[in-house]
């Protein structure tokens, strides 16, 4: 009885096998980086930029800013640094003085924006107002000092949703210059640039865990007064 015979696969036809698996992997890598680059859009529109509005709306209309005193005035956030305002405060501080609210979560989570991390986990952004001492340069050229100046505070960013936000804002990634930092570099007086302080691959709970959510930062806005 006559053997049958096994033909392998030949060299061509093993490469053109592991060309279609690494188009593939391309593609949903390249994929995976369109949408992160959506949500950041969305963000940037909906979210940040809706408060921004709501913000210089606020103190176009009172000649003020949320919180401060309107028979003393100071010019900052809540009448002093690192007095922020958040939550239903901030919101009903917009809503008494006429101001519409972006969409946010919903009724009464305005102040709030859920998104996924690359990893499909979500992750919720906070938004308080408030006054920090910010570095500004001063005197000479790479001399800088930190003065009282009003702020956003957006907690829940992922170190890649921070540096999409940053390079959309500022032209360039830099936790340290520019009007978007990341919260601990806002009032620092060197002159060098700094990273994002995590990445991607660090962990909400510590650790490099890739099944766990990504790290969050606080980054910090300033406002045009």
């Amino acid at each position: 009885m006559r053997a049958l015979s096994v033909r392998g696969f030949t060299i061509v036809e093993m490469s053109v096998v592991l060309v279609i698996i690494a188009l593939i992997v391309g593609a949903a890598s390249v994929g995976r980086d369109v949408y992160r680059s959506a949500q950041a859009e969305r963000l940037a529109s909906d979210f940040v930029q809706g408060w921004l509005l709501a913000y210089d709306r606020f103190a176009t209309g009172t000649n003020t800013v949320p919180g401060d005193n309107f028979d003393n005035p100071t010019g900052l956030v809540n009448a002093g640094t690192n007095r922020f305002l958040c939550g239903v405060d901030l919101q009903n501080a917009m809503l008494r003085a006429g101001v519409t609210l972006p969409v946010g979560r919903g009724e009464g989570l305005a102040d709030r924006y859920v998104y996924q991390d690359g990893r499909g986990l979500p992750h919720e952004i906070r938004v308080c107002a408030g006054a920090v001492a910010w570095s500004e340069p001063f005197g000479s050229v790479g001399a800088y000092a930190a003065r009282p100046r009003n702020i956003m505070r957006f907690e829940g960013l992922t170190p890649s949703m921070a540096t999409l936000l940053d390079t959309k804002i500022d032209g360039r990634v830099d936790a340290r210059h520019g009007r978007f930092r990341e919260a601990g570099f806002e009032a620092r007086t060197t002159a060098a640039s700094e990273p994002w302080s995590l990445q991607d691959d660090d962990n909400l709970v510590g650790g490099t865990n890739p099944d766990a959510q990504t790290a969050e930062v606080v980054a910090y806005l300033r406002m045009s007064q």
